[in-house]
């Protein structure tokens, strides 16, 4: 093996250990991650530190979930949460663990249009995190939850990761966008299927009880009450709608082809964030020194999810500087098996690579080899473009360095360690096995 991948290794334990053996903070353990990422590449510590410090500051990803836990705070504290949560309980609240499923739902549907796990994370989160945690749901289950449904924004077509793979030159000669939209799209509803099952299973395990009928405020009444609080999510709709291909075409004729460098990650908390401000401005403070008292009983929550998201993006982009992509990619290669042996271990190599990185990186930097791997053990295109990108939505639930969790975790103010095996265990191996399954047939597409 490679050094780079002998320094992911590293990275992996020593968070595992600073942060769930020694019990300290879980930013101090990705700041030690990323500085042990570093001393592997010797004399070039500091230029290996830089690099990885240069991308993380660049990384739009981190401005939006530190803005995202800005925005959930204002709807706590300006209490237009509460009057959301009146509402949603009013629909849905009669039904056990009904916050988890239109958790799922609603990651289901902005999957495509996102293609962003951290996006997903942060908009869905900040709306539903809360509601589930005033609906019977523990903090803890609440940001897990989120954090695994964030890799639906990979598995559901039309997503980036999607195109990119078409694009790749060993998937382009084969299979066109019209032959693997359908493919992709039942793929992707089995992961959404399973996802159910998740929230059906926790509810009873955890004994989640339907919200108490005398604390249900009827639907008419709640929305006379809070309408005015749903207006919030004007910030996320417009992003999304400006996607999709009517979007598109109206912002090409108003701003032409700078059209395509409009971030859905940057401008869904921008806008959220206003709407925010604009909707709650008669209960905003109206001195300095009740602004100071506000921005004050915030910082502390920047102090961990800060950190933890600059350094896992800091560590991501020193080991590619490392070579992490390349050396990975040079084991795939290497593989010769039965199907279901080539499917797994290409599944495993996907999911270790879209651990530090996003998936769509991933399947920008290995998608053709993995590809062009499956089809020679004689797995059909369409099956193994689809396998691929469900094995490379686990980079929502893969700790330690998913950014979704930490995004999650934040909204939910939990450790995000506390999410780790939990994550790993309902969603990461059975993504992992989901993929495996539509490889090779026993799952139909």
């Amino acid at each position: 093996m490679g050094i780079a991948v002998w320094a992911l290794i590293a990275y992996i334990a020593i968070i595992v250990v600073w942060n769930g053996v020694l019990k300290r903070n879980i930013g101090e353990a990705m700041l030690i991650g990323f500085a042990g990422v570093c001393l592997f590449g010797g004399a070039d510590f500091f230029g290996l530190a830089w690099a990885g410090i240069a991308e993380a500051v660049a990384e739009e990803v981190v401005f939006a979930a530190l803005a995202f836990v800005f925005m959930g705070y204002l709807l706590t504290r300006l209490g237009l949460i509460q009057e959301q949560v009146t509402v949603l309980n009013s629909i849905f609240g009669r039904l056990r663990g009904g916050a988890g499923y239109v958790s799922t739902s609603a990651a289901a549907l902005l999957g495509g249009p996102a293609g962003s796990g951290s996006g997903i994370a942060a908009s869905v989160g900040s709306v539903t995190i809360p509601w589930m945690t005033r609906s019977n749901w523990r903090p803890d289950l609440a940001a897990s939850l989120v954090a695994g449904n964030a890799g639906l924004g990979i598995s559901i077509p039309p997503s980036s990761s999607m195109f990119l793979l078409l694009g790749s030159a060993a998937v382009a000669p084969v299979l066109s966008a019209d032959q693997l939209f359908v493919p992709a799209l039942v793929g992707g509803m089995w992961t959404v299927l399973y996802r159910f099952v998740v929230v059906f299973l926790w509810v009873r395990r955890h004994r989640i009880a339907a919200t108490d009928a005398a604390d249900i405020v009827p639907l008419r009444e709640a929305l006379r009450a809070g309408w005015t609080s749903l207006l919030v999510y004007a910030g996320i709709m417009i992003p999304v709608l400006m996607t999709l291909d009517f979007g598109v075409a109206f912002m090409e004729s108003r701003v032409g082809e700078a059209a395509g460098d409009i971030s859905i990650v940057v401008w869904i908390p921008v806008l959220t964030v206003l709407a925010t401000l604009a909707v709650a401005w008669k209960r905003l403070p109206r001195t300095g020194r009740a602004w100071s008292e506000l921005l004050g009983d915030m910082a502390p929550r920047y102090a961990v999810i800060g950190a933890t998201l600059f350094f896992a993006f800091a560590a991501a982009a020193s080991l590619g500087e490392l070579g992490l992509v390349d050396q990975l990619t040079a084991i795939m290669k290497g593989l010769d098996a039965p199907p279901v042996v080539i499917a797994t271990l290409v599944g495993l190599l996907i999911v270790v690579i879209a651990a530090p990185l996003t998936g769509t990186a991933t399947i920008a930097a290995v998608g053709g080899v993995a590809f062009s791997a499956l089809t020679s053990a004689g797995v059909a295109p369409a099956a193994a473009a689809t396998a691929i990108m469900i094995f490379a939505s686990t980079e929502g639930a893969s700790p330690p360095g998913a950014a979704p969790i930490y995004i999650a975790s934040g909204i939910a103010q939990v450790d995000p360690a506390r999410t780790f095996g939990r994550l790993i265990v309902w969603f990461v191996i059975p993504t992992l096995v989901i993929g495996v399954l539509v490889a090779t047939g026993a799952l139909p597409i």
